[in-house]
């Protein structure tokens, strides 16, 4: 198991950065806030397998960043895949989780649907692309790269618990572009938290220890990859 520092970067100060992410026009071009996952995210991965992932370009002056007190502690990712059961999704006082969502989620996400994917829902996701239209989230990975790829710890919406931290064992670019051409954010089992995920065997949902739906395991030639909500993982550090 990799010990890695837990970097968190502050949205807010890199607002006013222009993105400099390049966007293909999107492939799902749908309003709606959550799709199923058979119709929007397999159909979408057909459709990307055809499309180049584009490319961002580095600023070259740094945007400021403050470091929370996370930055300071160590988070233990990657490892073995760890597997849960069905009880963990059970019924609890909000749908699968103890209680809602943060009242105030990063990448300024949307609360309501935050709330739904995460604690009322186990199939649904956010339509494809939805976190390439976040523009706080983009200028994130960017200053992440503008800092020699330093990882970025994202923390579980309901919880505020650290769940996956990225790019680990590649570039902000690679995690980008792979990312982009799956239609959510993408994570490889060296990026994941395992003290606080796990994998449910029969589906391949992905889930929090606590109820938080992730997303869903979609392995691929290079192995397992973590298909997951950026709703999901919008959550404060607590």
């Amino acid at each position: 198991m990799k010990v890695t520092p837990g970097i968190t970067i502050c949205a807010a100060a890199l607002l006013s950065s222009t993105s400099a992410f390049t966007m293909h026009t999107k492939l799902n071009p749908t309003n709606s806030p959550s799709t199923s996952l058979n119709n929007s995210r397999r159909s979408f991965l057909e459709k990307a397998a055809t499309t180049t992932a584009s490319t961002f370009l580095i600023s070259t002056q740094s945007a400021s960043a403050e470091e929370t007190s996370e930055t300071a502690s160590v988070i233990q990712v990657g490892g073995k895949s760890q597997f849960g059961t069905e009880s963990i999704m059970s019924p609890k006082e909000h749908g699968t989780s103890s209680q809602p969502v943060q009242e105030s989620l990063r990448f300024n996400v949307n609360r309501k649907t935050a709330d739904k994917i995460c604690s009322y829902n186990r199939h649904m996701a956010e339509y494809a692309t939805y976190f390439q239209e976040q523009d706080e989230f983009l200028s994130i990975l960017k200053e992440s790269s503008i800092q020699n790829n330093a990882p970025i710890t994202f923390y579980d919406s309901v919880t505020g618990k650290a769940l996956f931290q990225a790019p680990i064992g590649r570039t902000t670019q690679q995690f980008y572009e792979e990312s982009q051409i799956h239609g959510w954010p993408s994570f490889r089992d060296e990026e994941v938290v395992w003290d606080n995920v796990r994998i449910l065997k029969n589906s391949g949902e992905t889930v929090s220890v606590d109820g938080t739906h992730l997303g869903h395991n979609l392995p691929d030639r290079n192995g397992n990859r973590y298909c997951i909500n950026l709703v999901s993982i919008s959550g404060n550090p607590v």
